[in-house]
């Protein structure tokens, strides 16, 4: 390719990169303007709509409605409020959108997205300046009809309500008079309401249909509760109030301390908002009557509850009493017991002021239980507390007890192993001594030629271990540690003793058993004849053991695999 080639093709790039960015710029620019241009409609659109053919409809509705001075008053400044939005509110969005269309034509998009924004906005609180204006003509202008559908279902409700009083008139005598009233009331409110709407004062007709709907609410709620308020407050509630008061009188006769109950008090205010509540009902004021009847119901129920766990506290009261009593002077006696054996023990046993020192503890415990056993004790015949709280009192006393009796066991078995440890001591010395002779005898039965050394050691360790260990028994006070360090002592030598002796009484009949019957080979071998030569002699010296090897390694000579059979044996 040449140089002027490349050049022009260069060129021809550089010319058509420009030619693309110019018709992106373009086709964007063409865009931007569209977008605007459809904010701009769309603005103006909505600002026509501002001023809907709905208004001047419900104002030239209100204009034929209107008979009296409060309604003339009223339309007058609907139309005065139409009147600014007409002909003060919309041109100022009418002269902002031509300034915006003669931005747009000037390219000028930077002001006038400035100014579509406050246009925008100006025109939303504009628009919902009228929504709120043709909101109010409507209230007035469908009035009629609302009301209509309102004082339909009033009636149908005001229908049942009166249905149902006079289907049941007895159970409603003691508020007959401000019922009936009432119905009278409802009756000139639903004329009033007729002759309101005749002569179109509607600004009168929405608190005459107020009136009404609060009368049969309220209505409602008397028909509804009527009923159970004078169930609850003249029949219900007063005969529990006296059965509560029979019972509580009882009871206290009983020796029960009902104080914390605070009976009396409770039914008096019961007694005092009932009448309360019943004066209200006269007006037909039921606000939380009914709520505060079955409170009050619930309490009383809830007293019979009380009652009972008074009983059950009473029962437990007495028998936590007898059982505290019986199980606290059992212990006294035993720690008593104990307490005075504390020096014959010290002596016996050799036990520190430490080591003794919980015999005392208990002993301190169960004079503090008795102080506050015998305290409740008086308290409980004084009556000045309740049986539930003289019960918990007595349950912790015994749960005291409990822990003290744990401690006395503890201390008894403690002092009582001490006991058992110094007998099975002197048992096991018993035994002890019985396997020593047993040993003694079998190795004087064995007529051996040589006693070993090691036999005599460890017969004299073992004899000085038996002496120790009877020193300690003997000894006042006996250390039971030390005590058991004796006869674990003296049981490991006596027993050292008696395997060396069974192992050397083995070993010995063995190579004596070895000797007589290798004796057969030995004028057929003289290497076997040397062997059991030497096996003999060691044999007489007292050593065994290679008295047993040596005869056993010459009969091998002979009898090939003796060795292994006679070990064997030796081993079994």
């Amino acid at each position: 390719m040449g140089r002027t080639t490349f050049l022009l093709l260069a060129a021809l790039y550089y010319f058509v990169s420009i030619a693309i960015v110019g018709v992106v710029l373009y086709i964007l620019k063409k865009n931007n303007k569209k977008k605007i241009k459809q904010e701009i409609e769309k603005l103006e659109t909505e600002k026509n709509l501002v001023i809907s053919a709905s208004m001047l409809s419900e104002l030239n509705k209100v204009e034929t409605l209107v008979n009296n001075d409060e309604l003339r008053q009223k339309y007058k400044e609907w139309q005065d409020r139409f009147k600014k939005i007409k002909d003060k509110d919309l041109p100022k969005i009418t002269d902002a959108l031509n300034e915006i269309d003669e931005l747009f034509e000037e390219n000028n998009f930077e002001e006038l997205k400035k100014l579509l924004l406050k246009t925008e906005y100006d025109l939303n609180a504009l628009k919902t300046k009228a929504d709120f204006l043709l909101a109010e003509i409507k209230e007035l202008t469908l009035s009629e009809a609302k009301n209509r559908e309102i004082i339909t279902k009033l009636k149908a409700e005001y229908r049942e309500i009166a249905s149902t009083y006079h289907e049941n008139e007895e159970d409603y005598a003691i508020v007959k008079v401000p019922v009936e009233l009432q119905f009278e009331n409802v009756d000139k409110l639903f004329g009033a309401f007729e002759n309101a709407m005749d002569q179109n004062a509607y600004t009168e007709v929405g608190k005459i249909v107020k009136a009404i709907s609060d009368i049969i609410e309220n209505l409602k709620v008397v028909i509804a509760e009527t009923k159970p308020v004078v169930l609850l407050g003249k029949s219900l509630i007063p005969q529990k109030m006296e059965d509560i008061k029979n019972i509580a009188t009882k009871m206290e006769k009983e020796g029960y301390n009902l104080e914390y109950l605070n009976i009396e008090y409770n039914i008096t205010e019961a007694g005092k908002k009932i009448q309360d509540i019943f004066q209200r009902l006269n007006v037909l004021n039921l606000e939380d009557s009914l709520f505060e009847l079955r409170t009050m119901h619930d309490y009383f129920d809830s007293l019979y509850t009380d009652f009972e766990n008074e009983k059950i506290a009473k029962r437990l009261y007495e028998d936590l009493s007898r059982s505290i009593l019986i199980k606290a002077t059992r212990l006294e006696k035993v720690n008593n017991e104990l307490y005075k054996k504390i020096g014959d023990l010290k002596y016996s046993y050799d036990l520190s002021d430490d080591e003794v020192s919980v015999i005392t503890e208990i002993k301190d415990e169960i004079i503090s239980i008795r102080t506050s056993y015998d305290k409740i004790i008086d308290i409980a015949r004084s009556k000045i507390l309740a049986f539930s709280k003289l019960a918990h009192e007595m349950e912790l006393i015994n749960n005291k007890l409990v822990k003290t009796e744990e401690k006395l066991n503890n201390a008894l078995k403690s002092l009582s192993t001490l006991k058992e440890d110094e007998l099975r001591a002197r048992e096991q010395l018993e035994e002890i001594k019985k396997i020593l002779a047993q040993t003694k005898d079998k190795f004087r039965s064995f007529k051996l030629p040589v006693v070993p050394k090691k036999y005599y050691v460890e017969l004299a360790e073992a004899m000085e271990a038996i002496n120790e260990m009877t020193k300690e028994l003997d000894s006042r006070p006996i250390s039971i540690k030390t005590l058991n360090l004796r006869v674990d002592t003296a049981r490991d030598l006596v027993l050292k003793v008696y395997n060396t002796v069974n192992e050397t009484i083995k070993t010995a009949k063995m190579a004596e058993a070895a000797m007589v019957y290798g004796n057969r080979y030995r004028v057929v071998n003289k290497e076997v004849d040397f062997g059991l030569l030497k096996a003999e002699n060691l044999f007489f010296k007292g050593n065994f053991h290679a008295s047993l090897e040596n005869a056993i390694n010459a009969i091998n000579i002979i009898e090939p695999g003796i060795h292994k059979r006679l070990l064997s044996e030796y081993q079994n």
